[in-house]
């Protein structure tokens, strides 16, 4: 009788998730409030009071995170609202 041995190797799947990062609008003497606004509305889809919000953020505050998640759609945003002329910046969401 021939008696064949069949090892199996198991593998350990390891899943690099890239922390959060957090793209954040910081406050500048240049843009209006009503333009933060309208540029908060076109680029990240907020309604009128979320937008609100967040430029109310940013004006009293210095600064608003306005999303967080992953790195690519996180430059996406940050590129979207450098180009709208928003003083914008990446954080990493530890």
């Amino acid at each position: 009788m021939n008696v064949e041995t069949i090892t199996k190797e198991k593998t350990k799947e390891e899943v690099s998730l890239d922390p959060p990062w957090r793209v954040v609008v910081l406050n500048d003497p240049v843009n209006l409030m009503n333009y933060v606004v309208m540029v908060f509305k076109k680029v990240m889809g907020f309604n009128e009071d979320r937008a609100i919000k967040h430029m109310r953020e940013v004006h009293e505050k210095g600064r608003s995170v306005v999303w967080s998640g992953n790195r690519e759609r996180a430059e996406s945003f940050a590129y979207q609202l450098q180009h709208w002329r928003l003083q914008t910046i990446l954080e990493r969401d530890d």
